[in-house]
């Protein structure tokens, strides 16, 4: 009898934008609950997640993405680390199966500061830097908050230990000397520009990379569940620090993606997370983009 391998293969994929090399890395996926969402029930998530013939309640996959270009090597978000189960906590593994130490990263830029975006970035055992030679890159109303004791006070204890201490955690090692904060707009490396997009966090930010005539946005957790936040952009998730300004926020820059026709590179996108908006009524979807073979 012939014994298969019930190991997937790596979740590393490569394309271009313009000058830069961009690569998806999965950290793995999170199955969430029904919970989640504030405004939908249940029946409607099930309905919606069934259209597209995807599992409900939702999985979700983890993605980071990794540029090499113009500005040296660039991470943007290093995902989870070990908090979240065998299921995530897998980017280290894919990094290193694109061929990539970290050692080499020159920067990081986190879209905001939740643990599956950013508890890859310190060993809390040891507190020794995992990308010794990295600057992050953060939104400065990011920084601000979850470094503000008075803010932590507000939290409740799950908020106060798994946003606030464990961000604090991961970043501490590089606050002194190896981080920069950033206000919207501004282009932070070579055709790399931040736009934030504040709600899901109080300075929740995506990635604009704008090079030799081609444009992505990396967006972060401007949508969560795809197959619905694109469809209904109104809706909210649990974790949200300000829906309505999410929803708002949302709303205006999925129609600017769309308008100006840009590619889109999603943290919680099925991997690889590349994918086009489709207009749709008032709404959208997102078309996923098809594999290519050659770089």
């Amino acid at each position: 009898m012939t014994h298969f391998s019930t190991k997937q293969i790596a979740g590393v994929y490569h394309r271009r934008v313009g000058n830069y090399l961009v690569t998806a890395l999965s950290d793995g996926y999170l199955d969430m609950g029904y919970d989640i969402f504030r405004e939908f029930a249940p029946h409607e998530v099930d309905l919606m997640m069934q259209r597209d013939h995807r599992i409900s309640p939702p999985r979700i996959s983890i993605n980071c993405f990794l540029l090499r270009g113009p500005s040296g090597t660039i991470l943007v978000d290093c995902g989870s680390q070990d908090s979240f189960g065998p299921t995530a906590g897998k980017l280290f593994e894919n990094l290193a199966a694109a061929g990539v130490d970290r050692a080499e990263v020159d920067y990081i830029l986190l879209t905001h500061c939740h643990p599956d975006h950013s508890n890859g970035l310190t060993d809390v055992k040891t507190g020794q830097r995992l990308f010794p030679n990295a600057t992050i890159i953060l939104n400065r109303k990011e920084f601000d908050h979850w470094f503000s004791d008075e803010e932590m006070a507000k939290a409740d204890e799950r908020k106060r230990e798994r946003y606030f201490r464990w961000t604090r955690q991961q970043i501490g090692p590089y606050r002194e000397t190896h981080l920069r904060v950033a206000d919207d707009g501004e282009e932070v490396l070579a055709q790399i520009t931040m736009v934030e997009c504040a709600g899901h966090t109080p300075g929740h930010s995506t990635w604009f990379i704008h090079s030799a005539g081609e444009q992505m946005v990396i967006w972060g957790d401007l949508a969560h569940v795809s197959e619905i936040q694109a469809a209904r952009p109104e809706v909210s998730m649990s974790f949200d620090h300000d829906p309505e300004m999410a929803a708002r926020n949302r709303t205006a820059l999925l129609a600017r993606i769309c308008d100006e026709n840009i590619l889109v590179a999603g943290m919680h996108i099925h991997f690889p997370g590349f994918g086009w908006l489709v207009r749709e009524d008032k709404a959208y979807r997102i078309a996923t983009e098809q594999w290519q073979f050659e770089i």
